[in-house]
């Protein structure tokens, strides 16, 4: 660590600087962050925290949140209180919450000990290379993100099988019983719920001909309001509950899945599913200055984009340079347009390929990736590509975060890749199947959804797991739990959840104000800076855009959190995004 902070005080001489310290100063219970702008909000939503003192449940429905908050006070642990939100969360936010996709899996036990388990989806036996090339070698449009050869083989009833027989405590059948109930008798909708399932009745219908799932039997437009019953779910769930892993990956779930694939020139075979295993790997932990941070490894490129994100900007006095100043921005920009480089170089599934993680984010190595950095001027993206190492992730996903009474925690993401994933229903079975197909590298230098290029680690092979930017993370502070983070949002999970740490680490803010906070991003290519409406002042953005770099404001739409902090008197604060219906539901 001394050698580390020779090179930051030696980059810190690259420019003298002549910040203006921004003060904080608290009122009414909010930080007033004060800036060159006196009319800058830095905030999307006033919103508040949730205090509780036994366990708090945080995700992205109020339901969900209610049933693991139930489960916690059954005498369940995070783990038991994470089934469950699964499984719920796959009836009540169908655009993400899943049992057709996958996800990872952060645990930190309350004797200090960590592990982290991956089951992201799988390309099928039957996947290969040049599988959305046509003849010519060209991507042949949309076949990697619409219909049934989109879909990778699940791993969501796989990796919550494997984490209850770990480190549950409550019986299986006990965990799966709310999802049942709200599928059985009905959810009711809000109004983002009502509109996304109006938005997908075109593509659904166009995937799935003459399908009634997600429509209303009156054939009227959904509603705030209405009830959404889902009776074939319900019947998937219970063979869930009665036979676990095998009651979706064998039998009569295995069989009209398998039949689904076939019939519509899909490869997910039943031979697929019954070889589907969740994987339990080694986590990344590193140090931010005095902060012990646990993150996940390949085949999430979360959490060695974050250590190498935090580990570039440790050096410079963000507090003291202030909350999305010019100064503050520009060295967070300048890591993520490096950071996001490397991941489309080197990152993959460590399964197949050998993913040099120690040294990328080694302190040596980041040194070297530093060394074109420039307060004067932008650094153009086509001048950078991935490091050099000797021998040598969507939008519609779904976080959320639980601590429970003896302060076990668990931070989880999954996702179906888009919206309501590759809008194939499972007839008999009545769930939407992921589109994560499309976050391997169709081709070599070929953007996927999110924009984000990929290389040769990342091509599909039979069996192989894709990249994901999904980034759950724990944060201890002094040996004790202190923070639970996560968030959906695609290429932009990385660096909303790198804003979120940083606003409470460095800016001074609750965890719900860093929720709340407004965001930006860069990912190498395309090499722009979106921002949420607010996020930078007038002059903020003159003196970016004079320095060279291009900045595009977009819809305050930039992560949809779901965190809890540990208070220093041991209270617990929820905080749930207001930017969706995210809803933290402590007791």
């Amino acid at each position: 660590m001394k050698k580390y902070y020779i090179f930051a005080s030696l980059l810190l001489g690259i420019s003298s600087l002549s910040h203006a310290q921004q003060p904080v100063r608290e009122s009414k219970g909010f930080y007033q962050f004060l800036t060159d702008d006196p009319n800058q909000k830095p905030f999307y939503s006033d919103r508040q925290g949730v205090m509780a003192q036994q366990g708090m449940v945080a995700s992205a429905h109020p339901e969900s949140s209610r049933v693991g908050t139930a489960i916690l006070k059954k005498g369940g642990n995070a783990v038991d209180a994470a089934v469950a939100v699964q499984f719920a969360l796959a009836v009540v936010h169908p655009s993400a919450g899943n049992i057709g996709g996958g996800g990872f899996m952060v645990f930190r036990a309350a004797d200090g000990k960590s592990y982290t388990l991956d089951f992201r989806e799988k390309a099928p036996l039957k996947g290969s290379k040049d599988m959305y090339l046509d003849a010519q070698g060209n991507v042949i449009p949309r076949l990697s993100t619409l219909g049934h050869l989109a879909s990778g083989v699940p791993g969501s009833v796989a990796g919550m099988a494997a984490a209850h027989a770990r480190f549950g405590k409550l019986p299986w059948a006990d965990l799966l019983q709310p999802a049942i109930d709200l599928a059985q008798k009905g959810v009711i909708q809000t109004d983002r719920e009502a509109r996304g399932l109006n938005a997908i009745k075109e593509s659904t219908q166009q995937v799935n001909p003459g399908t009634t799932y997600f429509l209303r039997s009156d054939g009227r437009a959904w509603q705030e309001g209405d009830t959404l019953v889902q009776k074939d779910l319900a019947k998937v769930l219970r063979a869930i509950q009665k036979k676990g892993r095998e009651g979706f990956y064998a039998g009569r779930v295995a069989r009209q899945l398998a039949k689904e694939m076939k019939k519509n020139k899909g490869i997910i075979s039943k031979k697929d599913l019954k070889e589907y295993q969740a994987k339990w790997r080694e986590p990344i932990i590193g140090d931010y200055k005095n902060y012990k941070i646990i993150t996940m490894p390949p085949t999430s490129s979360g959490g060695v984009a974050l250590m190498q994100l935090l580990r570039l900007t440790e050096p410079y006095p963000l507090t003291r340079w202030g909350w999305n100043t010019d100064s503050t921005a520009q060295v967070m920009i300048e890591a993520e347009r490096r950071v996001y480089a490397d991941r489309a170089k080197f990152l993959g599934d460590p399964d197949f390929v050998d993913v040099p993680v120690d040294k990328l984010i080694s302190y040596d190595y980041l040194k070297e990736r530093w060394q074109d950095f420039s307060f004067d001027q932008a650094t153009d993206s086509k001048a950078v590509s991935g490091g050099n190492l000797p021998g040598y992730e969507s939008l519609e996903t779904t976080h959320f975060s639980i601590v429970d009474k003896d302060r076990n925690a668990v931070a989880i993401t999954t996702t179906l890749n888009g919206g309501y994933g590759s809008k194939v229903i499972v007839k008999g079975g009545g769930f939407f199947m992921n589109n994560e197909m499309d976050d391997f590298s169709v081709k070599a230098g070929v953007p996927n959804m999110f924009g984000l290029i990929g290389n040769k680690a990342n091509e599909i092979a039979p069996s192989k797991r894709m990249l994901s930017s999904m980034t759950p993370t724990i944060v201890e502070k002094d040996g004790q739990l202190y923070m639970v983070v996560g968030t959906p949002g695609g290429s932009t999970i990385i660096t909303a959840v790198y804003q979120t740490i940083l606003n409470v680490l460095e800016h001074g803010m609750t965890m719900q104000q860093s929720v709340n906070a407004l965001k930006f991003h860069h990912q190498w290519l395309p090499d722009k800076t979106v921002f949420e409406t607010g996020a930078f002042t007038e002059n903020t953005i003159n003196k970016l855009q004079n320095r060279g770099y291009i900045l595009e404001q977009q819809r305050n739409t930039m992560g949809r959190m779901d965190c809890i902090l540990v208070l220093p008197n041991g209270t617990l604060e929820g905080a749930s995004d207001p930017r969706g219906d995210d809803t933290s539901v402590g007791y």
